[in-house]
């Protein structure tokens, strides 16, 4: 049965619906637990702050972490299988959401997934959620990241299946859908263009401006400097 005939019956759903299914309010809320590391959620939050900064004037995109994902109106609540740390869905709205509701977002799924994994999340990160997100949400796109190991694995699906990604002489992995490498700098992931420059966090960006006029006035002070001497010794310049 389609997701559409499933939404078309909701009298056939309220009688066979088990009582841990989740039924399509107009707005679900998001239902995560906390990020169980101070790593975990600096990580989350790095890439979410750079993306966003590198697509600033863009808004067909919508990059979020540690949100539900409900992909079924009769999708069951597992212990073993919650909203990704991090993902990207392209060619949607930009604007804040409680949850990514599937059925509601013109059938939407994430393009990118990266998942932030720990002794306790490992084995779901590399096999239950890995499952799901190629069977069902068919995600082009899949990485995991240790932050204590730094292990960096990452897949792209091809004829539906996970291919595993194989890094640059760098260490980095391309994303298909993002055009963008993911590598680690400073023991973090970090984005990286397609010439290998480093994506900025906002802070880092704002300080690298600040640099370069720094650094732009003091060579018009080097300037200044010496066309004030260039007088001092042969008058003014020519015309």
């Amino acid at each position: 049965m389609s997701l559409t005939q499933e939404l078309e019956t909701p009298t056939e759903i309220a009688i066979t619906v088990p009582e841990d299914v989740i039924l399509p309010p107009r707005d679900l809320l998001s239902d995560e637990p906390p990020l169980e590391t101070d790593l975990h959620r600096l990580q989350m939050t790095l890439l979410i702050q750079c993306l966003e900064w590198l697509w600033d004037e863009r808004d067909d995109f919508y990059v979020s972490g540690n949100l539900t994902i409900y992909y079924s109106p009769r999708q069951r609540k597992s212990e073993e299988f919650r909203g990704p740390d991090f993902f990207v869905v392209l060619g949607t709205e930009r604007k804040p959401r409680n949850s990514w509701v599937v059925w509601q977002e013109e059938g939407k799924y994430p393009n990118v997934i990266v998942e932030i994994i720990s002794p306790t999340t490992a084995d779901t990160d590399r096999g239950l959620k890995k499952q799901i997100y190629q069977d069902t949400f068919r995600t082009p796109d899949y990485f995991w990241f240790d932050p204590n190991t730094l292990e960096l694995k990452g897949f792209h699906l091809v004829d539906g299946c996970y291919l595993e990604l194989e890094p640059n002489q760098e260490g980095w992995l391309w994303s298909q859908q993002l055009a963008l490498y993911l590598g680690i700098y400073d023991s973090k992931l970090r984005w990286f263009t397609a010439v290998g420059q480093l994506v900025p966090t906002p802070t880092e960006a704002a300080e690298q401006e600040c640099q370069q006029k720094e650094q732009a006035q003091e060579q018009l002070s080097q300037m200044e400097s010496l066309l004030a001497r260039y007088r001092e010794q042969f008058g003014d310049l020519p015309e």
